[in-house]
């Protein structure tokens, strides 16, 4: 990138050379233009099992599980209603994986 003498712009190729648009200034040589990139090798994916997935907080729960009776499970919240009421919480028991909800 070439750059005007007089005002400082950046020149631009022309018909036959290179000029500036602000002043009206235009080179003499022509513009060599050079291109490089560097190509890297692919990085593999990571595989993902579905256990390591789970980074939710375990929490002890007051009432154990409807379906097999484990007294830990996953724990996240979400707005599920309007802003102004509670948040929903859920539950995913972490030996049998049924998930539940609570409303406050």
């Amino acid at each position: 990138m070439e750059f005007c003498p007089r005002c400082g712009s950046v020149l631009v190729m022309k018909t036959k050379n290179m000029g500036c648009q602000r002043c009206g200034y235009s080179s003499k040589s022509k513009m060599k233009i050079k291109t490089s990139e560097k190509i890297g090798s692919k990085k593999e994916v990571a595989i993902i099992k579905e256990k390591d997935v789970e980074v939710y907080p375990i929490v002890d729960l007051d009432k154990p599980c409807e379906k097999c009776g484990n007294k830990k499970a996953y724990f996240w919240t979400l707005q599920t209603r309007a802003t102004d009421e509670a948040e929903t919480k859920f539950f995913k028991c972490t030996k049998c994986e049924f998930t539940w909800r609570e409303y406050r």
